[in-house]
């Protein structure tokens, strides 16, 4: 629902205030805004100016040179090819560096060699129709009439009244008062506390008594509770005011002439959908609505024919339908240029029946999403006395005196008890009773003692809950106070809830995409990733119940799950890939027990940047994020799904912690992939146990390092990260890093050896290091080092 800001300002005196206040302030209230925007905010540098004197280009047929005033000191030259100007027509002009609609910007040239600064707009450039203003030229520059401020330099967006603000509102179903300017206006005056000035229709009239010229007739009070009448003879079609153009075009509906316009403004105003028909096409001057008989046809204003039901309601004349209730009128039931005799309508038909009419007929319109939300029958009469108001404003016709209705409707308010206490408990509030019906009264509601008398216009108010949300909403939900959860429960993450998301973000960070897989797997995926036939991991649960083979059972085993995410996006020509899962392992147990579940850390990629070494170090990146020291790796050539001359294994204290490696070129080929897969699986559980999620602070150290090189010649069979903990071992507390700069094997190295270079950095917390005490040092290093077979290089 959109809503013109001028047009609520007519009913509810606002201080001058930033849109967001007023469109926050709504939103706290119940209101619920999406946006709001200013008509005409993208046109800059736009004025109003004056055509003093046209004169043919020298060097084309249909090019004008005018000279023109826009309120300058001097007048501007501006080059064009419309074919409707005079001297002294006023114009939209475009001065150098503006901005049209859309974005077009506007400077100043040459046209035939003429300098041109600016350019004169038409409607259609400024973002209008005809129907904005239906006295200018379609496809010429838009003269502006006597409507218009005239003024010259004046910015063009004020001077024709493109400077509206509307607002979007997200209106709930169950609040149908609000579809209508009267009950966003009736909201923004309690939310600011403003009055509410509502207009009492006043229709002269004089010009005869309808009552013997249309018979009105309900024969179907439980599908229409009334159906009032008036009938506007001498009507006078033309086009509507500007004043009325400018409001339905800021509501988003199209202007079209004074009584189409008259009945929409209504019903935007009121929230009342009303239809107008031509007297002539009503045979017999009567109007029955009643249910349609089966098979019945009708051609709507859409030029559609229409079958109808027994189920759907129609206003009939004495042999036909020339409407369908609340959805579209019939063909011959619109107004024409040559309509003199027009029959006002404004009724209440049932929501849920139009509802139902309008999804069976396929067309859903403004007025049918009205009805179907269910609307107030009192809001009838003065809609209708609202439409002959204007009739006579826009001296649109004269109006006929009296009122033909058939009224079955009821108008007493709903009662509902208002209960001080209950209502403060259920709130967690303590108003008075007086507070509440304050709040109360800016709504419109009575009182008759302690009882609250609700208007006709809220349906949705029906129990003391629904009274008591009124108060809190305008009381201000901000006032209430934060109530703990019961039980003395806060939530927040456990400590293995943090672990795991600081292992995904650590993934994340290192470059990976999450996945998640279903735990259900097919036993053929044993196969494809070379488990041995005998494997114990091959025994798994079985699924009683399964969607089919390919997830009959449980996996024990993540890496068939990552297999089948790479091979898709292999086989999707994606380049590269890098993925993880966070992936559940079910192991059996003893019969009749549940499994044991195990979380697994799965990694899986390929593609250019993809090697061993690559994801060595995201496992060692994450390891490090989480804390984890004292882990051994080794190769291994013992799993099965690995290279085997391709594969490492993580241990700490004597248990697998992981694995690492390449997959082996079976398994890849199994799965369809044409390049080299690596992959690493880490024991989340163990990983949990292991870690050290607490840091700890190290202060910035007082005495300087002392920093040696080691180049060590060995037996190419040692890892390297045995030596490394040779150095660890006989640096003790001293040693700050070490880092490994250098590993050999050429032609200055024997056969079966090799040259490891490390950085070693030592420092003491408590002195200077001498080079007596940094000897002594370095000698428990060696002892440790040749004991694995490792000297100093020579």
């Amino acid at each position: 629902m959109n809503l013109s800001m001028r047009w609520l300002k007519e009913f509810v005196t606002l201080d001058e205030m930033p849109m967001r206040d007023f469109t926050e302030a709504m939103t706290m209230s119940g209101s619920k805004v999406e946006g709001w925007e200013t008509e005409g905010c993208e046109i800059e540098n736009i004025v109003v100016g004056k055509v003093l004197s046209l004169e043919k280009h020298p060097d084309s047929d249909h090019l004008w040179i005018c000279q023109i005033d826009v309120g300058a000191d001097a007048p501007i030259q501006i080059v064009t090819g419309a074919q409707n100007l005079k001297e002294n027509d006023v114009v939209p002009v475009a001065l150098h560096n503006s901005i049209l609609p859309g974005g077009k910007k506007i400077k100043k040239g040459k046209l035939r060699g003429v300098e041109s600064n600016g350019m004169l707009c038409s409607l259609g450039e400024l973002g209008l129709t005809q129907h904005d203003f239906p006295y200018a030229v379609e496809d010429g520059i838009f003269v502006l009439g006597d409507d218009c401020n005239l003024t010259l330099g004046a910015p063009i967006c004020e001077a024709i009244g493109l400077n509206d603000t509307k607002v979007e509102f997200e209106i709930t179903s169950n609040r149908p008062d609000c579809f209508s300017v009267i009950g966003l206006a009736r909201e923004a005056a309690a939310t600011f506390d403003k009055e509410l000035c509502l207009h009492t229709p006043a229709v002269k009239g004089g010009n005869g008594s309808c009552e013997n010229l249309l018979d009105v007739k309900v024969e179907a009070p439980d599908l229409c509770s009334i159906y009032s009448a008036k009938i506007v003879k001498n009507v006078r079609v033309k086009s509507s005011p500007r004043w009325m153009r400018e409001r339905l075009r800021a509501m988003g509906v199209r202007p079209i002439n004074n009584i189409v316009d008259i009945t929409n403004y209504v019903m935007l105003e009121y929230g009342q959908p009303m239809h107008a028909f031509d007297l002539r096409f009503v045979d017999d001057s009567k109007i029955c609505v009643r249910r349609a008989k089966a098979g019945e046809t009708i051609t709507t204003l859409d030029g559609v024919d229409r079958t109808l039901t027994e189920k759907q309601l129609v206003i009939a004349d004495a042999n036909k339908p020339i409407a369908i209730a609340g959805v579209m009128g019939g063909e011959y039931s619109g107004i024409m240029d040559d309509t003199t005799t027009i029959v006002f309508e404004s009724a209440c038909f049932n929501g849920a029946s139009v509802r139902t009419t309008a999804r069976d007929q396929g067309m859903r319109t403004d007025a049918s999403s009205r009805y179907e939300k269910g609307l107030d029958p009192n809001n009838c009469l003065p809609a209708l006395e609202r439409a002959c108001e204007l009739v006579e404003l826009l001296d649109a016709g004269d109006v006929m005196d009296g009122v033909v209705v058939d009224n079955h409707s009821g108008s007493e308010r709903r009662r509902i008890h208002l209960d001080v206490d209950w209502t403060n408990r259920f709130l967690d509030t303590h108003l008075t009773g007086e507070e509440m019906k304050t709040i109360l009264k800016k709504l419109d509601c009575t009182f008759d003692g302690e009882d609250v008398l609700v208007p006709t216009f809220r349906p949705d108010l029906e129990h003391k809950a629904d009274i008591a949300e009124e108060i809190v909403r305008f009381y201000g939900y901000n006032k209430v106070p934060g109530t703990d959860l019961g039980g003395g429960a806060q939530g927040k993450y456990t400590p293995r809830q943090k672990f795991l998301a600081k292992l995904s973000n650590t993934m994340f960070a290192l470059g990976a995409s999450e996945i998640m897989t279903y735990s259900f797997i097919s036993p053929k995926y044993y196969d494809k990733i070379c488990m041995p036939a005998d494997h114990p991991l091959r025994k798994s649960i079985i699924i009683s119940n399964p969607l089919g083979e390919d997830t009959s059972i449980m996996r024990t085993v993540a890496l068939p799950s990552m297999m089948e995410v790479l091979s898709r996006n292999y086989n999707n020509r994606n380049e590269s890939a890098c993925l993880f899962e966070l992936a559940s392992e079910y192991i059996p147990t003893t019969e009749n027990q549940l499994p044991e579940e195990k979380t697994t850390l799965i990694a899986g990629m390929y593609g250019n940047k993809a090697d061993f070494f690559t994801v060595k170090g995201m496992v060692e990146q994450l390891l490090a994020a989480v804390s984890m020291t004292g882990y051994d790796i080794a190769a291994s050539s013992e799993e099965y799904s690995y290279h085997p001359g391709r594969c490492a294994v993580l241990r700490i204290d004597g248990k697998q912690l992981g694995v690492i490696g390449e997959l082996h070129p079976q398994v890849a080929e199994n799965y369809g992939i044409g390049e080299r897969v690596y992959s690493f699986s880490l024991d989340v559980d163990l990983l949990f146990a292991c870690a050290k999620p607490e840091k700890t602070y190290t202060p910035l150290p007082k005495f300087p390092a002392v920093t040696r090189d080691l180049a060590l010649l060995c037996d190419d069979r040692i890892p390297v990260l045995d030596l490394e903990k040779a150095i660890v071992k006989g640096a003790g507390n001293l040693l700050e890093k070490i880092k490994l700069f250098d590993v050999y094997k050429g032609a200055q190295i024997e056969d079966g050896k090799k040259s490891v270079a490390f950085s070693i950095t030592l420092r003491s917390n408590d002195n200077t290091l001498t080079e007596e005490h940094t000897t002594t040092v370095m000698k428990k290093v060696m002892a440790e080092l040749e004991k694995i077979g490792a000297n100093l290089r020579s």
